[in-house]
């Protein structure tokens, strides 16, 4: 499948990437990060009322401009290029994606049109003690008290769990996984933020003890199969905005090989320099090219978006994190300094990395789908 962006994607592009340029300058993303929120709740706003980004991939009928996984991958890889601090991605990537894959109408209008606002931040509660997405290491458990839920268990690592005004938790039922809302002020809930790495994204655990809880899709059988594709979804989303990040190391890197002179040269006439840069680029074409045809996928035929996604999910992890260490490298003593954002960049690209399994896991788990 070949993925050739529309005049109006290209532009949706160049819209969001003047936004952030404007609004999003290094400087404030470090002070936001070292916030009490994390990120600027005016931007945010803005953000939904300006340029409408939070229901851009989400039905008229709800709010939304009825666009898909394609123009959300935009977005999230122009965010990755300005390493923006914000609830987008759990709210929008991930909640929102959940939601929609749920096929539950009701809760589709009760929380599809307050995310398209603005007015609602949401995520995805998956992982647990072992770091472990995978829905067979879920031990969370739902009870039935007669028509009412209740959940009881521990989720890790819950991005924005801490400040989220609705969780998505996926819980194990006597039928198998399944998918429920908490209110972010339910009654058995204590949520604790994370000391992390990337101070630009911030983690949560969430503590659940007999919480209730309003069941979201097919509840008392089986659902991990739209489970899995929201997972998957969430993979695609994550690798899109490592292709972003990826660029602004490279862009950084070479920048400075151009105007950094040793023995009367720029460095990046250095052929060790060369190839440092050549091959941060062909790492990054390949990541951009899985990303963008898993993107295509999510948007289509789904049958191959579990190998689409593993794809993704081992390209743009690789090629982030390779590009983050490079670019200190090529910077030289100055890129490892505090007023330098290149190890900002570092800290998003290993996090990342192992957010939802690092890119062994997801090789392992492609050659297992294709039967290597």
């Amino acid at each position: 499948m070949t993925l050739v962006f529309t005049p109006e994607q290209e532009e949706l592009r160049a819209t969001i990437r003047r936004f952030l340029a404007e609004r999003s300058p290094s400087e404030s993303v470090r002070r936001w990060m070292e916030s009490e929120q994390g990120y600027d709740p005016e931007l945010w706003r803005r953000m939904a009322t300006e340029l409408g980004v939070h229901g851009l991939a989400l039905p008229e009928e709800f709010g939304g401009f009825g666009g898909g996984p394609v123009e959300l991958g935009i977005v999230l890889e122009e965010m990755g290029r300005a390493l923006l601090p914000s609830p987008y991605f759990a709210t929008v990537a991930l909640a929102g994606q959940a939601l929609l894959a749920s096929n539950d109408q009701a809760a589709q209008a009760r929380w599809l049109p307050s995310i398209a606002e603005g007015a609602l931040t949401a995520t995805l509660a998956v992982a647990e003690e072992s770091g472990s997405w995978r829905l067979e290491d879920v031990a969370t458990v739902a009870t039935a008290q007669g028509a009412d839920w209740v959940l009881s268990g521990t989720k890790m690592f819950v991005i924005d769990g801490h400040s989220a005004d609705l969780l998505l938790v996926v819980a194990r039922t006597e039928g198998g996984p399944a998918l429920f809302a908490v209110p972010g002020d339910a009654r058995g809930l204590t949520r604790t933020r994370l000391e992390t790495l990337d101070a630009t994204r911030r983690l949560a655990r969430i503590d659940l003890d007999d919480v209730p809880a309003e069941p979201v899709g097919p509840t008392g059988s089986d659902a991990s199969g739209y489970l899995r594709t929201v997972l998957d979804l969430a993979v695609v989303a994550l690798a899109a905005e490592q292709v972003g990040g990826t660029q602004a190391c490279l862009d950084a890197a070479v920048e400075y090989a151009k105007i950094r002179v040793q023995f009367d040269r720029p460095i990046g006439s250095f052929q060790a320099i060369k190839h440092k840069c050549a091959d941060l680029l062909l790492e990054l074409e390949a990541a951009r090219s899985a990303t963008y045809h898993a993107a295509a996928v999510a948007a289509g035929d789904r049958s191959e978006l579990p190998v689409a996604a593993a794809l993704a999910a081992a390209c743009g992890s690789a090629a982030f994190t390779r590009a983050a260490k490079e670019n200190i490298q090529i910077h030289g003593g100055i890129g490892y300094t505090w007023e330098h954002d290149a190890h900002l960049y570092l800290k998003r690209a290993k996090s990342a990395e192992q957010l939802f399994g690092g890119p062994a896991l997801h090789r392992s788990r492609l050659a297992d789908l294709t039967g290597i």
